[in-house]
């Protein structure tokens, strides 16, 4: 009976890394890291989307005075706004949609995060955790949220025209990518 003994914590190991050997390996591909995002969303972008895409992850300074001089800046180009916060549940839910349609839409859409009401520490492991080609913008006030009268709901998206006029205003979060695709074709152009 000594070999019997013997085999079973060999077996017992020979399975759990064979286990093991399977896990993180899902059905979706894996999300590229910030960095390949940023070469990514930067390669066909026009200089102002490449610059954003540059910035890729980046938690920005600056407030509501370098958000407005981006948005100016971005005036002949489409913009979508998201307003988001790494506490707020629906934000997560919809981050990964922002993250697909921001890398297909690179050289034609400008996307610019805006974290308000947050910390900077939860924020930035948020954003490692779900990377985005495009900055957001440092907002614990919700002054830079007050430029696109975004600040009474979480998740909150702003749609800008290429004129620079805000077109639409959503207020809460998205719960299929195809609605975030319809208001970016309605909205964004």
């Amino acid at each position: 009976m000594q070999p019997c003994a013997e085999v079973r914590p060999a077996l017992a190991i020979l399975v759990c890394t064979a286990a093991l050997a399977g896990c993180g390996q899902a059905d979706s591909p894996a999300l590229p890291a910030p960095d390949a995002s940023r070469a990514e969303a930067s390669a066909d972008a026009p200089r102002p989307l490449a610059e954003l895409a540059a910035q890729g992850g980046e938690l920005l300074d600056g407030g509501a005075p370098a958000f407005e001089a981006r948005l100016d800046d971005l005036r002949k180009y489409p913009v979508v706004v998201n307003k988001w916060a790494s506490w707020c549940g629906p934000c997560r839910a919809e981050f990964p949609f922002f993250q697909s349609q921001a890398r297909e839409r690179a050289a034609e859409v400008a996307f610019i995060g805006v974290n308000s009401s947050d910390n900077d520490a939860e924020a930035a492991e948020f954003l490692s955790e779900l990377p985005v080609p495009y900055p957001s913008y440092k907002d614990p006030d919700l002054e830079v949220a007050e430029v696109f009268n975004g600040v009474a709901a979480f998740p909150t998206t702003a749609f800008y025209d290429s004129n620079g006029e805000l077109a639409y205003l959503k207020q809460g979060g998205y719960s299929t990518e195809q609605d975030l695709i319809e208001d970016i074709e309605r909205y964004a152009r």
